[in-house]
């Protein structure tokens, strides 16, 4: 292997290292954002509290 060969390789996967983490980030935040809207749209019925203690007697 001569020397251009490992500069271009070295170049290459400096380059891979440094766009890698950015591109998961973006997917995850992507999926991130796709459940919270799913979260959004279920709707749970709330009741309303009741004031009374209960008695266990």
């Amino acid at each position: 292997m001569s020397l251009i060969d490992g500069v271009l390789l070295t170049l290459l996967n400096t380059v891979v290292c440094l766009v890698s983490p950015k591109l998961l980030s973006i997917i995850s935040a992507t999926k991130k954002t796709k459940i919270n809207q799913e979260k959004q749209q279920i709707n749970i019925p709330i009741s309303e509290p009741n004031p009374e203690i209960p008695s266990f007697s």
